[in-house]
């Protein structure tokens, strides 16, 4: 081996800094959670607070739902035709409020219990934003009644104050309840400059800004007002996600039922210090609102008829004491991650969230009729899996809850040696890289391990490139590889290759890089 050769891998190995190459830092997307007190928004949001140093969080507003919402305080009754209230045979509006407790806070809660291990967490990694950052950004949005955006909140402030700023960047907002705070936010600034000059300007430039990144139309406000008035703004659902949600246990594949029981959870996840208290388990013994009758995922020991005969509403059939409840919302943020896919720069690069999907009709849409596991089927397929691609979409959920296991790790863990992290992952040269026609294009990726374990590799393609069919790749389980670019693609199309690269440590940590190939033609 040269010498040259020599000062040029030290080199390399020298562009790595805190889990990042240099040369190919990611930007953070700007992100807004807005979101209510169900119980899988509760476990979501302490999932993204754990990757908050992967995003720039500009809110965390409260938002109501047709499934959540506070009421006036007035004694104002509410009822839309058609919500939860409406179904399951309640008949339980119109009322004052519905399933949301006295001085919610679980936003508050869960900063909180992050606060507690932020020194922990910044041991592992340098960019967690400190607890009175992240204060900062709490607000309550349009909580009163369900797709009531008639006025102003201190939420829909937030959301309107950034969507006009002019930070450079896409303005990522989540609705994980419904779309009212931020249809709010769209409302005033079309009652402020809608009949001045600047409308056209402001509209293209929120237009080009704005992704919503929903968990369906939970209060119709997105069908009613978002999508009428604002209808190039990017509506950015996901089909192919992993299943973080309710029930994803019942159709796991054995890989993955491991990552969802009592032992799993308990040694990974709720054993873990103030956020893992937080965590929701089923059986564990807790409500988020008190006499809740929709929300019996606390109990244990039950079957689906004994809970109804105690006035429960079954949807969905008890699963075992422990086990994994659901994290309904994590395919709105888990692109958003900086973990080498790249995936929140489009909606079709896909990644631990799933890959956008052109259909953007409503999600829930329950008949609230039938038995315990037909409708625990009906959510289901909500979040099913599939793929009619020629190129099969990876199944990304066990390195995303290895991932997360790790990171809970971190919030309880005071030395950087006694926990695992993710390998550092690069390429050599740029990455986007154009070719001909049957030309054979090598890539070299650049792999290390902060924690010296050992590293795998692994090249793969992914469903996200225009070009339809499955390229040749060889030496896939090499740093250096090549790609045979196939004789029938045509001059624009794409081909996107990643090195996915897992640590031997425990749990096991894996990372990525994409690449890009634009065929150029013959």
């Amino acid at each position: 081996m040269s010498k040259f050769y020599k000062i040029f891998c030290a080199y390399c190995l020298l562009l790595f800094s805190n889990n990042q190459l240099v040369a190919q830092v990611e930007a953070k997307p700007r992100i807004i959670i807005t979101a209510d007190p169900e119980l899988d928004d509760n476990n979501s949001l302490i999932r993204f607070i754990l990757y908050s140093t992967d995003v720039q969080i500009e809110g965390l507003v409260y938002a109501s739902s047709m499934f959540h919402w506070k009421g006036d305080g007035k004694g104002t009754k509410w009822y839309v035709p058609g919500r939860e209230y409406d179904r399951f045979g309640m008949n339980a509006c119109p009322c004052e409020s519905w399933r949301w407790a006295k001085d919610e806070r679980f936003i508050h809660d869960i900063v909180d219990a992050y606060t507690k291990s932020y020194p922990n967490l910044k041991v592992h990694h340098k960019d967690y934003p400190a607890p009175d950052y992240l204060k900062s950004k709490i607000r309550y949005g349009n909580i009163e009644f369900d797709g009531d955006y008639s006025k102003d909140t201190p939420g829909s402030d937030l959301i309107k104050s950034a969507i006009l700023d002019d930070k450079p960047g896409q303005l990522y907002i989540t609705n994980w309840g419904g779309a009212s705070t931020i249809a709010r936010a769209l409302k005033s600034i079309q009652d402020q400059y809608q009949f001045t000059t600047d409308w056209v300007t402001i509209k293209s430039k929120i237009a080009r800004k704005v992704v919503l990144l929903p968990s369906g139309d939970q209060d119709d406000t997105y069908a009613n007002y978002i999508k009428p008035n604002w209808p190039e703004i990017e509506y950015r659902q996901f089909s192919n996600s992993p299943n973080y949600g309710y029930g994803a246990q019942i159709r796991a594949n054995e890989t993955n039922k491991l990552l969802l029981t009592p032992a799993w959870m308990s040694q990974n996840v709720i054993s873990r210090g103030a956020l893992g208290h937080l965590y929701r388990v089923w059986g564990d013994g807790k409500q988020m609102v008190k006499g809740d009758m929709v929300d019996y995922f606390g109990l244990s020991g039950y079957t689906s008829e004994e809970l109804k005969k105690m006035g429960y509403f079954v949807w969905m059939p008890p699963q075992e004491k422990g086990s994994w409840l659901g994290e309904g919302d994590n395919h709105t943020f888990m692109n958003m991650l900086g973990n080498g896919l790249r995936a929140y720069e489009r909606g079709s690069y896909g990644g631990w969230g799933g890959r956008s999907k052109t259909d953007t009709g409503p999600m829930f849409s329950f008949s609230g009729e039938g038995s315990a596991d037909q409708m625990a089927q009906q959510l289901s397929n909500l979040e099913k899996t599939s793929s009619t691609d020629a190129i099969p979409f990876p199944d990304f959920f066990a390195k995303a809850q290895n991932s997360f296991a790790a990171r809970m790790k971190w919030a309880v863990t005071a030395k950087f040696s006694d926990a695992n992290h993710e390998p550092n992952v690069g390429i050599q040269g740029p990455l986007k890289i154009m070719a001909n026609t049957g030309q054979k294009v090598k890539i070299n990726g650049i792999v290390s391990d902060p924690d010296g374990n050992k590293v795998s590799v692994k090249w793969l393609q992914l469903p996200a490139g225009s070009y339809p069919n499955q390229v040749e790749i060889n030496h896939s389980e090499s740093l250096q590889t090549e790609i045979i670019v196939p004789k029938d693609a045509t001059a624009g199309q794409t081909i996107h290759i990643v090195i996915e690269a897992t640590d031997d440590g425990t749990p096991a940590l894996t990372k990525y890089q994409r690449v890009i190939i634009e065929v150029r033609g013959k």
